[in-house]
C-alpha cells in the first residue's frame, strides 16, 4: 500500500469522480478514519451529506477496508466512490496502487496524479451474468413506460454484476435513452425483490461509445450522472457474452442532469475476471461539515 494511516486520522472530503476535465461528475464523500465507524453512523452521515453515495475507509494493515453507503442503505459496491477514494488516498498519501477490502472479497484502486488533477482507475470484483426474468422485464418497461421493440435487438437484456447486479437494457435509439422516466416508488420495491442496484439503460453509438442513463431508486436517487460498478458489469456482461470484439469503450453518462460523465472502460481481462474503469476526479468546493462528522472526531 503507498503510504500509511496516523493513528488518529478523520478525514473528509467531498470528489465528483469520472468529471469531463472541471465539470460534471458523480458526487461523493470519502471518510478516512483510523477506526470504521457504528453503522448508524455511518448512514446518518451519508443522509446528511446527500450524495448517491459516501465510501468509509479503514486502515487494516495493507489493505482499505471499505464500506459504502447511500442516503437509505448501504450498498456492496460504488464505482464512482471507488474513483473517489482512490484520488482521495492519493491526495492524503501519494500516487500509488491501493487495496480495498469490500463486503465481497478485495479489490485495487489506482491514484493517478497528473499536472490535471488526480484520477483513478479501480479493477472491478469478478463478473458474471446471466439472462434477465421475463417477468421481471416485463415489469420494468412497464414502469418505464417503454415497448419491447424499444430495445436493441442485441445484446439481450442481462442482470449483469461486477460486485452488485444491474439490469442492463440495450436500447435501439438515443430519443429512447432521452426520455427516461419510471415510477419511483414501484420500481424501487421491484429492484429491492430482485436484488438490483440499478437499472442501466444504455445505448450505443458506435463500437467505442456508448451512452447510459441508470436508475437508482434503491439509495434514494432518481438518476445517478455515472456509474462506475454499473459500467464495469456491462464491461463483463459484453466481454463474457462474447457481444462486443471492442475492449475498451467509453461511457457518457450525465448529459440530462448537466453532470456530463466520461468512463473510461477496459476489458481485456479474461472472462469473468474483474473489470478496470477509470476516470478523473475534481474536488468540490463545499464547506459544509455534516453534523455527524464531529462525532467521529
Amino acid at each position: 500500500m503507498a503510504g500509511g494511516p496516523e493513528d488518529r486520522m478523520t478525514e473528509f472530503r467531498r470528489l465528483s469522480a469520472f468529471s469531463d476535465g472541471g465539470s460534471g461528475g458523480n458526487p461523493a464523500g470519502v471518510l478516512l478514519s483510523a477506526t470504521m465507524p457504528e453503522d448508524r453512523l455511518m448512514q446518518q452521515l451519508a443522509a446528511e451529506v446527500g450524495y448517491s453515495e459516501t465510501a468509509f475507509l479503514q486502515p487494516d494493515g495493507d489493505v482499505w477496508r471499505t464500506r459504502y453507503f447511500s442516503p437509505e442503505d448501504e450498498v456492496p459496491f460504488c464505482g464512482h466512490a471507488t474513483i473517489a477514494s482512490g484520488a482521495a488516498l492519493g491526495q492524503r498519501f501519494g500516487a500509488g496502487t491501493y487495496r480495498l477490502r469490500i463486503n465481497s472479497g478485495e479489490i485495487t484502486v489506482d491514484a493517478i496524479e497528473s499536472d490535471g488533477g488526480w484520477s483513478a482507475a479501480l479493477t472491478s470484483p469478478p463478473t458474471h451474468h446471466a439472462d434477465a426474468p421475463p417477468a421481471l422485464l416485463a415489469s420494468v418497461l412497464e414502469e418505464f413506460g417503454m415497448q419491447r421493440d424499444d430495445l436493441a435487438a442485441e445484446p439481450p437484456p442481462a442482470i449483469a454484476s461486477a460486485g452488485a447486479n444491474h439490469l442492463i437494457l440495450p436500447l435501439r435509439d438515443k430519443a429512447t435513452l432521452e426520455r427516461m422516466a419510471y415510477g419511483f416508488d414501484t420500481t424501487r420495491d421491484l429492484m429491492t425483490a430482485h436484488g438490483l442496484t440499478t437499472i442501466a439503460l444504455v445505448w450505443r453509438e458506435d463500437d467505442a461509445l456508448f451512452h447510459a442513463r441508470n436508475a437508482f431508486p434503491v439509495g434514494g436517487v432518481v438518476e445517478d450522472p455515472a456509474t462506475g460498478a454499473a459500467a464495469a458489469a456491462l464491461g463483463g456482461y459484453l466481454r463474457d457474452g462474447g457481444h462486443a470484439d471492442i475492449r475498451r469503450f467509453t461511457i457518457v453518462q450525465g448529459e440530462t442532469m448537466g453532470q456530463r460523465s466520461l468512463l473510461q472502460v477496459d476489458t481485456t481481462g479474461p472472462a469473468g475476471s474483474g473489470v478496470t474503469v477509470a476516470g478523473t476526479v475534481r474536488q468540490i468546493d463545499d464547506a459544509t461539515v455534516p453534523p455527524t462528522l464531529d462525532a467521529l472526531r
